[in-house]
């Protein structure tokens, strides 16, 4: 189920909005649940402060306290994978939108044609996207494991650790190979028995990193100065 978030400052807006973002979850067969917002504030909190998880943010530009440009920027970096699309009347800011690498820009005056479409692209991709897994498979079992749930990997002598938001699996692989089939740029070795996922970084500072669920893991001085490139690079190219 895809969670979307549809932020304006006018309640006729968001109306159509949800009423469009409705019609396009039911045209391709998808689940969703959508939450609505009349404050820009209220939803930077939600999602910096008290961690809500949105797919999808249908975001006016134009409103008082933050600016849709300015939670934009703020949300990237907790979550990276957000698809945005800006909403306005104003057409000045489709230039500001596009170095914020946000999915869509649908002007006001043209919402019935251009945002059904925006909203079906967006839904598409992330169907497309959620089925980025690692799969756990043995004579025993079968475990799906999604990429942006994996915290980190940790060797365990002959095994290894996937540490994710709600427990730990094992299997009998080397972080190596683990690595090779997740062939992902959000995982990388901050030591060589470590793999963290980077999206879940919050800080690096005295030779650790530190995850946003406040895990404490510890960099190799070897590794550090491309951890930091890394990181830097990444968001250097989706923020």
């Amino acid at each position: 189920m895809f969670r979307i978030a549809v932020c304006d400052d006018e309640k006729a807006m968001i109306q159509a909005n949800v009423r469009i973002a409705e019609e396009c979850l039911k045209k391709t067969g998808t689940a969703g649940e959508i939450k609505t917002y009349i404050s820009s504030d209220n939803l930077l909190y939600d999602i910096t402060e008290d961690g809500f998880y949105f797919d999808l943010i249908l975001l006016d530009i134009e409103m008082p306290q933050v600016t849709g440009m300015e939670l934009a920027a703020k949300i990237k970096p907790v979550l990276p994978e957000v698809k945005v699309i800006f909403i306005t009347s104003h057409v000045e800011y489709a230039i500001d939108a596009f170095e914020l690498s946000i999915f869509r820009y649908v002007p006001k005056s043209d919402l019935e044609k251009r945002l059904p479409a925006a909203v079906t692209d967006a839904l598409k991709l992330l169907a497309l996207e959620e089925g980025r897994v690692y799969t756990i498979q043995t004579s025993s079992r079968l475990e799906r494991i999604p990429y942006r749930d994996i915290l980190y990997i940790e060797r365990d002598g002959k095994n290894a650790d996937i540490v994710t938001k709600t427990g730990t699996s094992k299997v009998r692989r080397t972080l190596q190979g683990i690595f090779q089939e997740l062939d992902c740029e959000e995982f990388i070795f901050i030591d060589r028995g470590c793999i963290v996922n980077l999206i879940h970084i919050m800080q690096v500072s005295l030779g650790n990193v530190v995850l946003k669920d406040g895990t404490v893991l510890g960099v190799s001085r070897s590794h550090l100065p491309e951890v930091k490139e890394q990181i830097n690079s990444y968001w250097g190219r989706h923020i």
